[in-house]
């Protein structure tokens, strides 16, 4: 069911709905299924929402929120990329989420209701220069009464990125951290990030720091498969910098290996022991 706000009229609303409905119901052409994570809204989706949002430009390493803070609306990043973090403890922290060009963020301000206000609940920052643009919960519904296509399409990119978190937290209830660590070098190999020109993917020290957070381990645990990683052949350090030559080798040689990766089926959770 379709809920707008009260000022808008029912003729507007059911013709928005019956729009809707249209688009979801259309047929959709068969194909090879995509990665959640690389789900993108496109130039002309985003041009579309530029019309209701206002842009901000943010300088690499700037906060752009922290957890706890109320939230209200949705973010789109048109350029760079924004990583959501959730602070463990000090100096430690677990990433649920990197939002990239044609992605979506601080999507709990949709939440907000006239009864209950929403907060934040991880921090938000600029990994190097982005910009972005801002739709508060007013001009998101007139978005969605306006332009019901593109508003569809930016509810899916949502979507698309719940799916892609409840992944990861799949993998973190069932995959070992070498298991986590090959699962996420493929995943930044389908976004291209931290990737160069030649599809290596090149981690210095603070991305580095970026990968435990985004395996969810300690900077020990991660080195220790990385220490693996490179005797087999499959990664190399030079001068404290990562490099993984190929992701493709690396993820084809873990189905090999089960030491490396494995399948899930064959190596099914062990539920944690009470304590």
């Amino acid at each position: 069911m379709l809920v707008l706000s009260n000022e808008a009229d029912s003729t507007a609303e059911v013709q928005t709905a019956q729009t809707l409905r249209q688009v979801a119901f259309a047929p959709k052409q068969k194909g090879r299924p995509v990665h959640y994570e690389t789900a993108r809204l496109t130039a002309e989706q985003m041009a579309v929402a530029s019309g209701y949002g206002a842009r901000a430009t943010w300088p690499a390493g700037f906060d752009i929120y922290q957890r706890g803070t109320e939230a209200e609306g949705l973010f789109v990043v048109l350029k760079g990329r924004v990583i959501l973090r959730t602070r463990v403890k000090a100096g430690r922290g677990f990433i649920p989420g990197v939002a990239m060009a044609g992605g979506t963020f601080g999507g709990e301000g949709l939440a907000a209701t006239s009864r209950a206000a929403a907060t934040y609940v991880t921090d938000a920052k600029a990994d190097d220069e982005s910009e972005t643009l801002y739709l508060n919960g007013v001009r998101f519904r007139e978005f969605v009464r306006e332009h019901p296509p593109q508003a569809f399409a930016l509810v899916g990119q949502v979507m698309a990125e719940y799916a892609t978190l409840l992944d990861k937290m799949r993998e973190l209830a069932t995959l070992s951290v070498e298991q986590r660590l090959v699962a996420v070098l493929s995943r930044l190999g389908r976004q291209k990030m931290f990737m160069d020109a030649d599809g290596q993917i090149i981690l210095d020290v603070a991305q580095n720091r970026v990968l435990c957070e985004l395996v969810g381990a300690t900077r020990e645990s991660v080195s220790l498969v990385i220490a693996k990683l490179v005797s087999d052949g499959l990664a190399e350090r030079i001068n404290g910098t990562i490099i993984i030559p190929s992701v493709s080798d690396l993820v084809a040689r873990s189905q090999e290996s089960p030491r490396i990766l494995g399948d899930i089926v064959k190596e099914p959770h062990r539920p944690v022991p009470a304590a």
